[in-house]
């Protein structure tokens, strides 16, 4: 649905404004308004805080959808990427600039194949899930966080967030992992990881802020791991009753 230039797990790779994704050769809450209320002290308000709760704390999830206020009071839509978004991820990919596009895949990418585009859109929901944001004024896809299931363990995903540029620095990323969180939890799974490009100033600030473990280095890459509930006891029971 969008930005999903994100278009995770299409070859690692980041986007500017946050994660990255899964490698599409093979690896393998709803939408809350930012409001706060009255009275609310500036910490509880902080978005840092916010994803930290989304992250840690076990939750009942279910499809994102709604409107989402932004913290610099843009609007967005928040929801399911869809095989019908086909033509919004095409142009929300057109609209990263070079250098988003080089943090989000690790190399130069300047098209999407239409296998790509295919393998973004026509998703599960259960092992590769992605959340898309819209502009609500204008219907145009401005970002969309991924997680793609581990194959070798089912308890494990790997993530990608990316916006579009003009989008990068609302808060967006921070709400759309937020909630990529909640769905990941409700599908059993207990850790994200992540690749990260190691001049991606701002997807190594989001992870830092979560309290990510960087794990492992490679060439021009960091590779992180973010636990989703403590202990992940409440993970293994949802994975254990979707087992069942």
């Amino acid at each position: 649905m969008m930005n999903y230039y994100v278009y995770l797990a299409l070859a690692r790779g980041r986007s500017n404004a946050l994660l990255t994704e899964p490698d599409a050769a093979g690896r393998g809450g709803q939408a809350r308004r930012y409001r706060p209320r009255a009275g609310a002290s500036a910490a509880s308000r902080s978005p840092r805080r916010r994803l930290l709760r989304w992250l840690r704390a076990d939750r009942p999830d279910r499809a994102a959808r709604g409107r989402v206020v932004l913290r610099d009071g843009s609007k967005v839509v928040i929801r399911q990427v869809r095989s019908a978004d086909v033509p919004l991820l095409a142009d929300g990919f057109a609209r990263l600039s070079p250098e988003s596009r080089r943090l989000r895949f690790l190399r130069r990418k300047d098209e999407l194949s239409a296998a790509e585009l295919r393998y973004f859109t026509d998703l599960d929901h259960h092992d590769h899930e992605a959340l898309g944001a819209l502009d609500h004024t204008g219907g145009r896809g401005v970002g969309v966080a991924r997680y793609v299931r581990d194959a070798g363990d089912p308890q494990a995903a790997e993530i990608a967030v990316t916006i579009v540029d003009e989008w990068q620095g609302r808060g967006l990323g921070t709400e759309l992992l937020a909630q990529l969180s909640g769905r990941a939890r409700a599908e059993g799974i207990c850790r994200f990881t992540a690749l990260v490009a190691d001049d991606n100033a701002a997807m190594r600030a989001l992870l830092r802020n979560v309290g990510a473990d960087l794990v492992h280095r490679e060439p021009g890459a960091l590779g992180y791991e973010i636990a989703l509930a403590p202990g992940g006891e409440a993970c293994c029971g949802s994975l254990a009753r979707l087992a069942g």
